[in-house]
């Protein structure tokens, strides 16, 4: 799984604060942890109002100074993640783009670049319209933003696609997820090369016992393609879903890689 490290958001309350304050050593402190607990990606969502490009440079600046782990910019503003990709010292991932107001065709011509060939990106599927409520206009905006990647010569491997994962509570008997797995299922028939990513947690929202749910997403997830997720790394017990998941799918021959996890304290007792 690539994990995609979530906890350096400002709409999260406690990183919200620290943001405003200018905490470095609470940035620190999650950048080290995230990164030692195994993200391939850290995330850097300002969510500010005002000066989110500023506040971008910050965060970056501040995470590099304690790892060399690469940095997923986040914003809804592609021109504010195209600017911020100047303060990178190496290729990170490209969030987001979508199939709104323009973003691919911004977006994908500055990832094109040589000097921007190893860059990741993370495209979602929703358009001008809004978020989809059916697979097959899910799985439409699918094939656009494809065929936009072929045109500008953004190879499938860089791409991460997000289905869209919304609230289950507020689903009609799992339509939606069904819907959402069925999108996944046909990336990965489809485009194997592509990768299927999205916010695991955001199935639970408003429900108890989050976590139960979040790990049961994400084995249904995995076993219809999810190879991606924005996640909090330092969840032991959705650590080792995953493992155990990728295991049952045929992904760890022997279950060496989960066998190996939980003797280096990944994943339950220590």
């Amino acid at each position: 799984m690539i994990i995609i490290a979530e906890k350096l958001n400002g709409s999260i309350p406690s990183c919200g604060k620290a943001i405003a304050a200018r905490d470095e050593a609470y940035i620190k402190d999650m950048a080290t942890r995230q990164a030692e607990a195994g993200a391939a990606f850290i995330d850097c969502c300002a969510s500010v109002n005002e000066g989110e490009l500023e506040t971008l440079k910050w965060m970056i600046d501040t995470v590099q100074s304690v790892t060399d782990c690469p940095i997923s910019v986040d914003s809804p503003d592609v021109n504010v993640v195209v600017d911020a990709m100047q303060f990178c010292k190496r290729p990170g991932l490209f969030n987001s783009v979508s199939g709104e107001g323009g973003k691919i065709d911004l977006a994908f011509p500055i990832l094109a670049k040589p000097e921007n060939a190893k860059w990741e990106v993370m495209a979602l599927l929703c358009d001008d319209t809004g978020i989809p409520k059916s697979a097959a206009k899910r799985i439409e905006v699918f094939d656009m933003t494809m065929a936009k990647a072929a045109q500008y010569g953004i190879d499938e491997s860089r791409i991460h696609i997000d289905p869209l994962i919304e609230m289950l509570c507020t689903t009609d008997d799992g339509d939606g997820i069904s819907m959402v797995l069925e999108v996944m299922a046909h990336i990965k028939k489809t485009h194997p090369k592509v990768h299927i990513s999205g916010a695991i947690s955001n199935i639970s929202f408003n429900l108890p016992v989050r976590r139960l749910v979040n790990q049961a997403f994400a084995a249904l997830a995995i076993s219809a393609g999810m190879d991606s997720s924005v996640m909090d790394p330092l969840s032991q017990d959705l650590r080792g879903v995953i493992y155990a998941a990728e295991a049952m799918i045929g992904l760890d021959d022997f279950c060496a890689e989960y066998t190996s996890a939980y003797r280096e304290g990944i994943f339950g007792a220590k």
